[in-house]
Order: C-alpha cells, then sequence, then structure tokens
C-alpha cells in the first residue's frame, strides 16, 4: 500500500529526501500494481515539490545572511589541531 507524505509543515528535507527514495526504490522493484504505483508516484511528485520547495527557502536565507553580513570577509575554515 502506498504511504501517504505527513503533512507538509512536519517534514525537513531529509525527511522528504528519505521518503522520496523509498518511493524510487518500490517503483523501480516493477512489483506495485498499476493503480498503487501511480498513488506512490504522484506521491513522489509531491515530495519532489517539497523538497525543491525547502531547498528554495533554505537559499533564500542564506541570501539574506550574506546581504546582512555584506562586509564579513569570508574565509576557509581551519580545522584546529
Amino acid at each position: 500500500m502506498a504511504k501517504k507524505p505527513t503533512e507538509k509543515a512536519e517534514l525537513d528535507f531529509e525527511t522528504t529526501l528519505k521518503q522520496l527514495e523509498g518511493i524510487v526504490t518500490r517503483l523501480e522493484s516493477g512489483s506495485l500494481p498499476l493503480e498503487e504505483a501511480l498513488k506512490e508516484f504522484e506521491n513522489g511528485i509531491v515530495l519532489a515539490n517539497l523538497g525543491q520547495e525547502r531547498l528554495q527557502q533554505a537559499e533564500q536565507r542564506i541570501q539574506i545572511l550574506l546581504k546582512k553580513n555584506a562586509t564579513t570577509e569570508l574565509s576557509d575554515y581551519q580545522i584546529e589541531e
């Protein structure tokens, strides 16, 4: 049976990606009946769109942070030994 994605507000990017990977695995197995495969595909589209939305939100946050700190010089992270 196809699993429905959890509420959008509850899913973070990693959870979305994990669920999407599960759907891909089930679809690639070729063992799902047509109707169930279609439901999985629909859920996959929803999750892919949600993942894209989460990435865009993260990019916007990064852009805002960079604009706030435009005068700060960026440098490579140095690992202390």
